[in-house]
């Protein structure tokens, strides 16, 4: 089929839809805001765009963005799933994702087992009445498995009761192999807090290639759930924070802390660390000074940086590009931002170096 698609589907963390529309409109100023729900937007694109299915819509918040054909409706889901298989066709797809918009602001809604049934019953209706016996493979559709990039894949995103988005995209990234760009992951029962799947996702989504056994520092580590994803990867992890860790935490042989803020922590303490994460509960911009203040020292060589920045206004989100440049201007070339599934009001900002330079040593010692 040679119809180019004429609008973009977005799914967002429920509040973030403000901060997405601010983002296409300084990114894409030619798409127009169309159809909306809570953690869900469409925009209508220029007649003539060049658009291809795997492009880069450059935005934090957006979790999953994709082509739309349009919305089936009806009051089953069998209707939904004959009717959304009549807006795919004639297109080459080769996996189908089927996910539901979020239910809830975070910490507002944990429905979880409502929100798995509504995303499996409209599944088996998608195979129920699937044309094509090509796609009836068991791993077509398994959320557990990712989709190979530069594959295409049917997206169902369960807007309504009884309105389906139907659209496509090419698998590209991490967050695209996925449905919804949410990664399967579970919360291992030791773990001593959810700060675990924000480590764990980070480090997916970053891809960076940290071999085992390197050494991380990680500002804000109290109580220790972002430490224990690291740890479980087998590297070496200095927790700084003037908060008690949790005790499984410190009996672990490869961690240690430093029980200070970060503005006391000598800088020699940070000569061997090669990895850094931040995530303290303050303004970005405080974040960004501490960390500043480390990766800019003579005596310190830090290859690559996790930053949670903490968005107390939304219209904080309108800075972000100026966050971003900042830590770009510390010497880090590969730099990006996401709102992470298990982020909150806030975002995850990646930076590395590439390739790593370690700074000219100096014969004196820096304090």
């Amino acid at each position: 089929m040679s119809e180019r698609p004429r609008f973009l589907f977005v799914t967002c963390q429920i509040g973030a839809e403000r901060a997405v529309k601010g983002e296409l409109a300084r990114e894409w100023p030619e798409f127009r805001p169309a159809f909306s729900r809570p953690g869900f937007l469409t925009f209508k694109l220029p007649e003539n765009h060049h658009l291809y299915g795997d492009f880069d819509l450059r935005s934090v918040f957006a979790r999953s963005y994709g082509f739309s054909l349009g919305t089936a409706q009806g009051d089953t889901v069998d209707t939904l799933a004959r009717n959304a298989w009549e807006m795919v066709a004639g297109r080459s797809l080769q996996r189908i994702h089927v996910w539901q918009r979020d239910p809830g602001a975070p910490g507002e809604s944990d429905d979880t087992a409502s929100l798995i049934g509504n995303v499996e019953e409209a599944r088996a209706a998608i195979r129920r009445h699937c044309p094509r016996a090509d796609m009836l493979d068991a791993d077509v559709d398994d959320p557990r498995q990712p989709v190979p990039c530069g594959e295409f894949v049917m997206d169902c995103i369960l807007v309504d009761p009884e309105r389906w988005c139907v659209g496509f995209h090419r698998a590209k990234a991490v967050p695209s192999q996925w449905p919804g760009g949410i990664m399967p992951l579970e919360l291992p029962p030791q773990s001593v807090s959810r700060a675990w799947l924000k480590m764990e996702e980070a480090l997916r989504w970053s891809e960076f290639p940290i071999a085992k056994g390197a050494r991380w520092a990680e500002i804000g580590s109290a109580p220790g759930g972002s430490s224990q994803a690291l740890l479980q990867r087998g590297m070496e992890v200095v927790g700084i924070d003037p908060a008690e860790m949790d005790a499984a935490v410190l009996a672990h042989p490869q961690f240690t802390h430093i029980r200070r803020r970060a503005i006391a922590v000598r800088r020699r303490q940070f000569r061997k660390i090669r990895w850094l994460a931040a995530d303290m509960i303050v303004a970005p911009g405080c974040t960004l000074d501490a960390v500043e203040e480390i990766v800019t020292h003579r005596e310190v060589n830090i290859r690559g940086l996790l930053l949670t920045l903490k968005l107390s206004d939304w219209k904080l989100a309108d800075e972000l590009p100026q966050y971003i440049a900042r830590v770009r201007g510390w010497g880090y070339n590969v730099v990006s931002g996401r709102q992470l599934v298990h982020n909150r009001q806030e975002v995850c900002v990646a930076a590395q170096q590439q390739p790593f330079r370690r700074k000219p040593t100096s014969r004196r010692a820096g304090g």
